[in-house]
């Protein structure tokens, strides 16, 4: 019986209008899906520039990295299991300041994603129709197709969240077909000798691994890791899918993408390899190298694959950027107009419309996608920080709330979780942390309007300031340490490599400490830990009359 109770109490936890239509299939095609976009498609050249053939280990370094992050993001989505929870979660331990510098900064990366899956599909069209890339630009033409894109994406969520959930999973069981018929043809022309093509297996070195990580397109594949998250005010069975669909989609998308990112390497022919692992481009990576190879009749099953995968993250990130939009609304730290959800199909329109409308501002002007990952990478990357900060305050703040997925070790995973990330934001270097770091401290601006139009949020105002102030210090601790670290990071070489290495640990461990002491307990987790104790209750009491009735009468 408790058992029945656990999973109908998950499954009450819901946010006002959206629908619960999300089985565990949905949930993990919705992270996979993102996971599997334009990532694939260009990733595995870009981190072999940076790392030569040791960018299979940078994927690994990636995805174990994320495996952390996925851990502490399991428990907090099972636990709460609210639309947009990646900014309703600092919300909830931190307070509004907090929580208005994640959402923002979320809201900005998820919107910027949409219009880099946009532009790869337009990328690769190029090759059959070169007039939409012109010298590694894109044209006036290609700029167009790019908008038609993510005007379909919007198309795809605008109905209903039943449509999007079914187009998504068919389009990523599709997106496998391709990936894992590179796999079984490139593998007959791997070449072990590939692997110490230089004389060595990592010519740039740790600092070139740790880069490719960060800004080669690793994190960038894994970002969607999240989506489950943010889509779990729709799930069916939150407690249970919720968890589940971020460790198997992380799962596979790391061992996809560690045998992707080998057999480029080792088909690499020796032409290509000329002029050495930094200066090697190919417009369409994979679909040249199959001509080269030899294997022809690939490329245009690469190119329509091109069509498919980041169309289908570009669905994803449409969908979930939305949620965050509407999270953010509800946190009282956007417009209202953005809370409202229509009632017929359970989607948040009028976010809906606003995640269009910033996608299209992204586009401009014209950037290819080597030239924004990097910045959107270290934009999302940083909103992952809060995650173990969060989970481990929740555990003093709320203790008894109920956890379906309480995970064991915690404290040492979420310190180790905070450490690698903010590794990762460092390695992402300092001509992509600085445009992330103005942007963020800029829009502290737009948080003071909020607070002089809305009497509410005033309220504790001195209290969620000060829980905060710990975040505005670390964003101002990672600038100075991109600026005056290592020159393998695009440093000053004021702190060299290691010891800037060493110099960012310390520092993650400081801010960590700092910010798990910072939490409190907020009217918003007070009101979710009455919430849930009512919903169990509730749940209690129906189950009793439920076996009440089953009961047999009498002798009969």
């Amino acid at each position: 019986m408790l058992d029945q109770i656990r999973v109908q109490k998950e499954a009450g936890a819901t946010s006002k209008g959206l629908k619960r239509e999300l089985n565990l299939l949905d949930m993990t095609m919705v992270g996979l899906g993102a996971i599997i976009g334009s990532g694939w498609l260009f990733a595995s050249q870009k981190a072999a520039n940076l790392a030569g053939p040791a960018a299979i280990v940078s994927w690994i370094i990636g995805g174990g990295a994320i495996t952390f992050i996925a851990l502490v993001y399991a428990e907090m989505g099972a636990m709460l299991p609210v639309a947009g929870g990646l900014v309703r979660y600092p919300q909830y331990s931190h307070g509004n300041f907090v929580g208005y510098i994640m959402g923002f900064s979320c809201i900005t990366a998820y919107s910027a994603v949409i219009a880099i899956e946009a532009e790869a599909v337009v990328q690769y069209m190029s090759a059959y129709i070169p007039p939409l890339y012109v010298h590694h630009c894109m044209t006036f033409a290609g700029w167009l197709v790019t908008l038609f894109f993510i005007f379909l994406f919007f198309l795809l969520n605008y109905f209903s969240v039943k449509i999007f959930a079914r187009v998504n999973t068919i389009i990523t069981i599709l997106k496998f077909i391709t990936p894992l018929l590179v796999l079984s043809v490139f593998f007959t022309k791997f070449n072990v000798a590939n692997l110490h093509f230089g004389g060595s297996f990592a010519p740039f070195g740790l600092p070139g691994i740790f880069s490719a990580v960060s800004s080669g397109g690793v994190m960038f594949a894994f970002l969607g890791f999240r989506m489950a998250v943010a889509m779990a005010g729709e799930a069916k069975r939150p407690g249970r899918d919720v968890p589940l669909a971020i460790i198997i989609a992380v799962l596979i998308g790391v061992a996809l993408y560690a045998l992707l990112e080998a057999c480029f390497v080792g088909s690499l022919t020796p032409a290509a390899l000329r002029d050495g692992w930094g200066h090697f481009g190919f417009k369409a990576p994979f679909a040249d190298l199959a001509v080269l190879l030899g294997f022809a009749w690939l490329a245009p099953v690469l190119f329509t694959d091109a069509l498919i995968s980041p169309a289908g993250t570009g669905n994803i990130y449409t969908a979930s950027t939305s949620r965050i939009i509407y999270a953010q609304a509800n946190n009282g730290l956007w417009w209202n107009i953005f809370k409202r959800v229509d009632e017929k199909s359970g989607v948040p329109r009028p976010a809906l419309w606003l995640a269009f409308a910033m996608s299209m501002v992204w586009t401009a002007p014209f950037p290819t996608w080597n030239k924004l990952v990097g910045v959107v990478s270290g934009a999302v990357v940083f909103t992952y920080m809060i995650g173990p900060v969060s989970a481990l305050a929740f555990r003093r703040i709320a203790p008894d709330m109920h956890r379906p997925l309480p995970l064991k070790g915690l404290p040492a995973i979420a310190l180790f979780a905070f450490i690698v990330g903010t590794l990762l934001i460092y390695w992402n270097g300092w001509n992509n942390n600085r445009v992330v770091g103005a942007v963020d401290l800029c829009s502290l601006a737009l948080y003071a309007y909020f607070m002089l139009t809305n009497e509410d949020l005033r309220k504790d105002l001195g209290k969620n300031i000060k829980a905060g102030i710990w975040l505005v210090a670390y964003m101002m601790f990672l600038l100075t340490i991109s600026y005056a670290g290592s020159k393998n990071f695009g440093g000053r070489d004021i702190i060299r490599y290691p010891e800037d290495i060493l110099v960012v640990a310390i520092g993650a461990i400081a801010f960590f400490t700092w910010g798990c002491a910072s939490a409190f307990v907020t009217p918003d987790i007070e009101e979710a830990i009455l919430a849930q104790e009512k919903r169990q209750e509730e749940l209690s009491e129906k189950l009793c009359d439920e076996n009440e009735e089953a009961q047999p009468v009498g002798g009969l």
